[in-house]
């Protein structure tokens, strides 16, 4: 994995120096007394099921790094320009670590974070980020990942024999693809995928937006039990996956092991299961990228990325919190707050990439994405979305020629609820 030390991303037109330091060029220090402005409300609301919301691209302009009032309440600052985001995701004064979301707003720097989770290494920061993530970077190897295209292009052939025999119209979502992650991420764990419906449930109410703290609560103990009792099953009769694995290697307990696999479940699920239906929707309403992605099927690495790109499923951003003072474009980001950095439109910003950000080219030349996050805790599995997406999508458009939605667009029921965007149904036909 190709991780971004903290720190590393240091292009012009992004300050993060600490607010006690001097310029090194002016020998200025920083204006720490300009008044805050007052927070605007996070935008939310889409009004292009492909498109963030609109708002992104007056604050990337206008108000980069702007303080907003999240919808709980809180409150915090969202960046939205793509060199910025990288700097925050990169910089090791915004931890991962959270607070609950009520105290997203200022806090004292010596207030303590509350613990993450066992094992969920994905709100730790170093040194306990870096010990448990380091034992799994083996298993996601754009190498490894290679060796298991042919069972991924498998299940993905078995999928869709599936479909045709049953004929259309389909859900392409529970008929394809969602079955395609969640078999491979399965496999790779050790879960059995008979067990699928309780773990698709309990990842459903963790990703809800309106399900309550004690629902999200509830469901993450749910399958965290679940994860622990397979786990403890596996030190007895072990086989060859990654629990395990962890559980013959000892160096984590049984605890952490479950919430590792409990996260991995989760994501390895969720989120290509989305990319893969959202993408499919989007090709189907674009059909001059369809044709010529069907012309000229090389072409489909480059459409993986610029679909992960354009879509952009982290409907909100990724959370961190600022461990000390620092100095964000201008703006003090006082220890404690919540900066929400805002992949998606990140993604969108014209300065980054060449051409109409806004608009779906296939041909577009690849330049790096926030899609898979970006720093210390860019995504694990990034390689292996890129397998699975590129296998769905080119033996879907393939095996199906003539597929097309079954319903207005307008009729498919979007994600809009959900904390991973994508389709809940997507009816299609061929």
């Amino acid at each position: 994995m190709n991780d971004t030390p903290p720190g590393a991303d240091t292009r012009p037109g992004t300050d993060l120096r600490p607010t006690t330091g001097a310029c090194p060029a002016t020998g200025a220090r920083p204006a720490t007394d300009a008044p805050r402005p007052a927070p605007r409300p996070q935008p939310t609301v889409r009004t292009c099921p492909f498109d963030p919301p609109e708002e992104y691209r007056t604050l990337r302009e206008q108000d980069p790094i702007a303080p907003v009032t999240f919808p709980d309440g809180a409150t915090g600052w969202l960046v939205t320009r793509h060199e910025d985001v990288r700097a925050v995701l990169a910089d090791p004064r915004f931890g991962a670590n959270r607070r609950p979301a009520r105290l997203g707003s200022p806090a004292p720097a010596d207030t303590p974070l509350p613990p993450p989770p066992p094992g969920m290494f994905l709100m730790m920061d170093p040194p306990e980020h870096t010990r448990i993530r380091r034992l799994l970077t083996g298993q996601f190897t754009v190498r490894r990942m290679r060796q298991l295209t042919p069972a991924v292009e498998r299940i993905v052939a078995e999928q869709l024999d599936a479909m045709a025999s049953a004929g259309g119209p389909a859900d392409l979502v529970r008929d394809f693809a969602l079955p395609v992650p969640s078999l491979v991420i399965c496999e790779l764990l050790g879960v059995p995928y008979a067990d699928r419906a309780d773990f698709q449930r309990d990842s459903s109410a963790m990703l809800r937006l309106d399900a309550t703290q004690e629902e999200a609560r509830q469901a993450h103990l749910a399958m965290h039990r679940y994860i622990h009792e397979l786990a403890l099953a596996k030190r007895v009769a072990p086989t060859d996956d990654i629990l395990s694995g962890l559980m013959q290697d000892g160096r984590l307990t049984d605890e952490e092991v479950a919430g590792v696999g409990a996260l991995l479940l989760l994501a390895g699920h969720e989120t290509t299961a989305n990319m893969i239906a959202l993408g499919t929707m989007c090709l189907l309403g674009n059909p001059g990228q369809l044709a010529a992605l069907r012309a000229d099927p090389s072409l489909m690495d480059n459409a993986v990325e610029e679909l992960l790109r354009y879509l952009t499923i982290i409907q909100f951003g990724l959370r961190r919190v600022a461990l000390e003072d620092v100095e964000l474009g201008g703006h003090l980001i006082e220890a404690g707050s919540t900066v929400l950095a805002s992949v998606t439109s990140g993604n969108r910003d014209a300065e980054r990439f060449s051409g109409d950000p806004d608009r779906l080219d296939v041909r577009r030349p690849y330049s790096p994405h926030l899609a898979f996050g970006h720093g210390i805790h860019q995504c694990i599995g990034q390689q292996l979305a890129r397998v699975e997406m590129k296998a769905a999508l080119s033996a879907l458009l393939d095996r199906f020629p003539g597929l097309r939605l079954a319903v207005p667009a307008e009729k498919v029921p979007m994600r809009d609820d959900m904390l991973i965007y994508g389709v809940h149904e997507l009816p299609v036909t061929w």
